[in-house]
C-alpha cells in the first residue's frame, strides 16, 4: 500500500472518528483472571415489566425472539466443561472457546467430547482454540507438540509450514475443533515478550508468507485460519493482557504491521481475521476492538469481508479494565465486530440481553446487526 493510497482512508476515519461516542480506555496494570466477574448493569434494564399476578407472564413477540435468537448465535463465550459447554449452546450461542482451563474431556472420544455434543445439540456451531506452535499451544499433550512460528520459519519453507499446518488442522479437527485463532501476523520487533516466538519474521514479507501458508495449511484440513492481531501488536507499548498498549501512529503502520497482512489476506481468502485491543495514534482513544475506524480500515484498506472476530474480552485488561463483558460485547458488535470473544465466566444470559437492548435502543444500528448475522451465517 502507498502512501497515496492511503490518504483517503485516514481522511475517512478521521471523519467518522469526531462523530464516535465511545468513552476511551484507560490504562491499566493487571492481568484479569478466568474467573467469573459482574455482569454489566446495563444488562439488567433489558428486562420487561412484570406483568400483573393474575395474568400469565407475556411471550416475547416474534420479532423480538428473533433479534435475541440472532444476538445469541453472534457469541463465542468460553466452555469450561460438556455441560457448560451444552447450556450455553442450548441458550443459542453461535461459538464456544476452550480455553487452557477447559476440561480436557471435551477434546476426548467420549460421551462428554466435542464431537459427541455436535451430535446431541443437533446443529452447527463453531468451537475455537489458540494453536500456533510454541508456547501458545492449548493441550499439546492432546493436540500434538509443534515449534513456534519463528522456529518453523527460521527452519521450513513456506511448503513446508503449510504442510505442519496441515497436520496441525487434521488434529484439531479430529478432536472437534473448527477454528484456529492463528497464525499470528504481527511483525516482531518492539522487544516485546508477548509477541516474540509466536510471530514468524522481524521482515513483514517473510511474516505475510509463513502467514498465508500456515492458514492454507488449516484450512485444507477443514479448520479455519484467523489473522492476527490486527492492527499489528509487534511494536506496541505494552501487553494488551496486563493494560492499555499503543502502537506507532496510522501512517507508521501502513508502511510495516499492515503489510503481512495485505500479502496474506489474498493468499489465504478462507481466513477470518482478529481485531485486537490496540489503541492507534490518528484512530482516537478506543482499542480497535471496540473502534469503528479499525473495522473500516479492515475492510477498507484491507479489503477483507470475511468474518472478524475480537481478541479476549473478558480477561484483557486493556477491555476488562473499563468495560464488563456484556457492554464490551455490545461495544464490539456495534463497532463492527461479527463475532466476540471472551474467556471469563460470565453470565451468558446478560450478554445476550446486553446485545438484545443495544439493538433496540440503536446503540448497535440495525444494519451493522444484520450485517454481522449474515456474515457468520446465521441468517
Amino acid at each position: 500500500m502507498t502512501k497515496a493510497s492511503f490518504v483517503p482512508v485516514l481522511a475517512a476515519v478521521c471523519a467518522l472518528s469526531a462523530c464516535a461516542g465511545q468513552e476511551p480506555a484507560r490504562e491499566g496494570g493487571s492481568s484479569a483472571a478466568p474467573a467469573a466477574s459482574v455482569a454489566s448493569e446495563s444488562a439488567a434494564s433489558a428486562e420487561t415489566p412484570s406483568a400483573p399476578s393474575s395474568a400469565a407472564p407475556a411471550s416475547p413477540a416474534p420479532e423480538q425472539q428473533d433479534v435475541r435468537a440472532q444476538a445469541a448465535s453472534l457469541l463465542m463465550p468460553p466452555a469450561l466443561n460438556y455441560d457448560d459447554a451444552k447450556a450455553k449452546l442450548e441458550a443459542g450461542v453461535g461459538g464456544l472457546f476452550i480455553p487452557s482451563w477447559a476440561d480436557p474431556e471435551l477434546l476426548g472420544d467420549g460421551p462428554r467430547g466435542l464431537n459427541a455434543l455436535r451430535k446431541e445439540i443437533g446443529r452447527d456451531f463453531e468451537t475455537s482454540i489458540d494453536f500456533e506452535g510454541g508456547r501458545v499451544q492449548r493441550f499439546s499433550e492432546v493436540l500434538g507438540d509443534y515449534p513456534s512460528p519463528q522456529t518453523m520459519a527460521a527452519e521450513k519453507s513456506p511448503e513446508e509450514v503449510e504442510a505442519l499446518a496441515r497436520e496441525i488442522g487434521q488434529s484439531l479437527r479430529a478432536h472437534g475443533l473448527t477454528v484456529d485463532f492463528a497464525p499470528v501476523l504481527d511483525v516482531d520487533g518492539g522487544d516485546l515478550e508477548v509477541v516474540g516466538d509466536r510471530a514468524f519474521s522481524t521482515d513483514p514479507a517473510q511474516a505475510g508468507e509463513y502467514g498465508a501458508a500456515f492458514a492454507r495449511g488449516l484450512d485444507s484440513a477443514g479448520v479455519k485460519a484467523v489473522f492476527k492481531h490486527f492492527p499489528g501488536h509487534g511494536r506496541a507499548s505494552g501487553d494488551t493482557h496486563l493494560g492499555q498498549a499503543v502502537t506507532p501512529p496510522l501512517e507508521e503502520l501502513a508502511g510495516h504491521e499492515f503489510l503481512p497482512f495485505q500479502q496474506a489476506i489474498p493468499a489465504a481468502p478462507n481466513a477470518a481475521l482478529m481485531m485486537g485491543h490496540l489503541v492507534v495514534p490518528g484512530l482516537g482513544d478506543q482499542p480497535a476492538s471496540i473502534n469503528p475506524q479499525a473495522y473500516q480500515l479492515a475492510r477498507e484498506e484491507l479489503g477483507f469481508n470475511g468474518p472478524i472476530y475480537t481478541d479476549d474480552l473478558g480477561g484483557m485488561a486493556s477491555i476488562s479494565d473499563t468495560l464488563g463483558v456484556p457492554d464490551a460485547v455490545a461495544a464490539a458488535i456495534a463497532a463492527g465486530a461479527d463475532m466476540p470473544l471472551w474467556s471469563t465466566d460470565d453470565d451468558v444470559e446478560a450478554v445476550i440481553d446486553a446485545v438484545v437492548q443495544a439493538v433496540e435502543d440503536g446503540s448497535i444500528d440495525r444494519a451493522r446487526f444484520d450485517d454481522a448475522v449474515r456474515q457468520m451465517g446465521s441468517d
